[in-house]
């Protein structure tokens, strides 16, 4: 029973080394935010920012070993164990890997982290068939942008729901679809410094809401919807992002949570620069606003082209 695992991973293994070979680690295009690293910090007790300006990187830290979520571009991990390592915590004691949407910009750098720390990856269903194919297959696999990265094994098929356990501290993923069909929103509860004990904060990792002019919410004679039930999906993650109970406002970019600004207020106010429940509601109302005039506007256009 064995062999078949062992040449599974062999096969990811070269996979990723031909990858490497092929894609460029740095496109010319990378916004600067992207790479820039920043100085790493503690959000609450046991979760860190360990992250880029704006593309961000969580370490959740247990006695059993630690999480990380999200491992940035194919040129990241690097700066992401430089930011871990800084912590004073080691790159191998990753023992789990977790994503918030299967994007180069997000899962480029798994393929690394994975060979690195051996860490399990566990995906959402929905996104596992992109993870694995590098980005070449899924609805944007064929888009005009990058959308190619390392193909990354999948330990773990998680599914909405799914709990994450590792030394007594348990993450939610929540199925957040449109961004990406597998897009996800982590949360936890976890006890910020300096509070009184036994008080948890509600935190909030969300996965994305936002999309591009490739996105079709309706179909219309020679263009189809970008899949089906497109349109529905980004409805569901609306109603789920309003519902999640949220102190702690986190997200995969800084900008969604405003993390330029409250990094300057940090060293002042701390981690409870990140409390900002009304800034989340705020977030996830833009989207949705955003979403539906686009909604609107492309059910129009398809009106419009049946006459």
């Amino acid at each position: 029973m064995r062999y078949p695992s062992c040449m599974r991973r062999l096969s990811f293994l070269l996979s990723f080394v031909l990858a490497c070979l092929c894609v460029p680690a740095v496109r010319a295009d990378i916004d600067p935010t992207w790479t820039t690293q920043v100085t790493p910090f503690r959000i609450t007790d046991n979760l860190y920012y360990v992250g880029s300006q704006d593309l961000a990187s969580f370490l959740v830290v247990t006695p059993k070993g630690n999480i990380l979520i999200n491992a940035n571009l194919e040129s990241s991990p690097p700066q992401i164990r430089a930011s871990v390592e800084k912590l004073g915590f080691k790159w191998a004691d990753t023992k789990i890997l977790l994503n918030g949407q299967a994007h180069s910009d997000h899962m480029g750098g798994a393929a690394a982290v994975i060979l690195e720390t051996h860490a399990k990856n566990m995906v959402m269903d929905g996104d596992v068939e992109t993870t694995e194919a590098g980005g070449a297959k899924g609805f944007q696999a064929n888009w005009h942008f990058d959308t190619r990265f390392p193909p990354a094994h999948v330990d773990r098929v998680l599914h909405d729901g799914s709990k994450v356990t590792l030394g007594g501290v348990t993450l939610v993923a929540h199925k957040t679809p449109g961004h990406t069909r597998g897009c996800t929103t982590w949360t936890m509860r976890a006890h910020l410094p300096g509070e009184p004990a036994g008080l948890l904060r509600n935190v909030v990792i969300a996965g994305g809401a936002s999309f591009w002019s490739e996105y079709h919410f309706v179909a219309r004679p020679g263009v189809p919807e970008s899949y089906p039930g497109i349109a529905k999906d980004f409805e569901h993650t609306f109603a789920v992002l309003h519902a999640l109970p949220c102190d702690v406002f986190l997200g995969e970019h800084g900008k969604y949570f405003d993390l330029e600004t409250k990094l300057k207020r940090y060293p002042k106010e701390g981690p409870e620069v990140f409390v900002d429940p009304v800034g989340y509601q705020a977030f996830v109302t833009n989207a949705e606003k955003t979403f539906d005039a686009a909604l609107a506007k492309q059910t129009a256009e398809a009106a419009g082209a049946k006459h």
